[in-house]
């Protein structure tokens, strides 16, 4: 079955950036954090790793950062969508800027990712592909600017994270929408939840903290005071 994610939830990505004991190291200071504050938090690790950190944590969601579309047989160097899931793998991420695809291709492998239950999380580099993707019905998006992935150039501005929200939510509804590009704060996490995202990640934010471990600890903190605060709204 596939997960049902709490809202606001956090999401970690590691890229390249760290391999090895260090990304067993960060999954786990982040599923201590699910559990401390009681939110669901989502890692998209190497392929690689994906095993060793499924058997070493309780309370993450982890994803892999891509995935072909084959079946079990002959081929050899692709990634086969079952190994990721008996890897211990929840689901997939598909266009992200350093591994964008095709519309067609991100269709084959949204319909391979729904035959094992897989979480479908979809990156976006502007407002006219992120329509786009949305029509696809992945389970997140995540629109941001490649421009600023990697924290060299700031955070998306508010205007842009409002914007393709409404524009998501007016496709379907049910899909989630994460902020993620250029964070490197808890309160940048906290902000961007509070103005309408329901959720919020870090990867270079994190792993190029000066505490790493600290800051996956401060942007899951933060993660929790929104949701919080806006409980008191309601």
């Amino acid at each position: 079955m596939k997960p049902v994610i709490r809202t606001p939830f956090f999401e970690i990505g590691t890229k390249n950036y760290v391999y090895g004991d260090t990304v067993l190291e960060y999954a786990i200071a982040a599923d201590k954090a699910a559990e401390k504050y009681d939110i669901d938090i989502l890692i998209t690790i190497p392929a690689v790793e994906i095993r060793r950190v499924a058997e070493k944590t309780k309370h993450l969601i982890i994803l892999a950062p891509y995935m072909d579309t084959l079946r079990p047989g002959r081929g050899m160097a692709d990634i086969l969508p079952e190994a990721l899931k008996a890897a211990g793998a929840k689901g997939v991420v598909i266009n992200h800027c350093e591994k964008p695809m095709s519309l067609p291709q991100m269709k084959a492998t949204i319909q391979r990712a729904r035959e094992l239950d897989f979480l479908v999380f979809a990156c976006a580099d502007t407002l006219s592909e992120a329509k786009a993707v949305a029509q696809l019905h992945p389970d997140i998006i995540n629109p941001e600017p490649s421009d600023i992935i990697g924290g060299g150039n700031g955070v998306s501005p508010m205007s842009y994270v409002m914007e393709t929200i409404n524009a998501i939510k007016g496709i379907y509804p049910d899909i989630m929408v994460e902020q993620a590009a250029g964070i490197t704060s808890g309160k940048q996490v906290y902000d961007f939840i509070m103005a309408g995202s329901e959720a919020a990640g870090a990867a270079s934010g994190i792993v190029k903290a000066k505490d790493p471990i600290a800051m996956i600890d401060e942007m899951a903190a933060a993660t929790r005071q929104a949701a919080d605060d806006l409980k008191k709204r309601k």
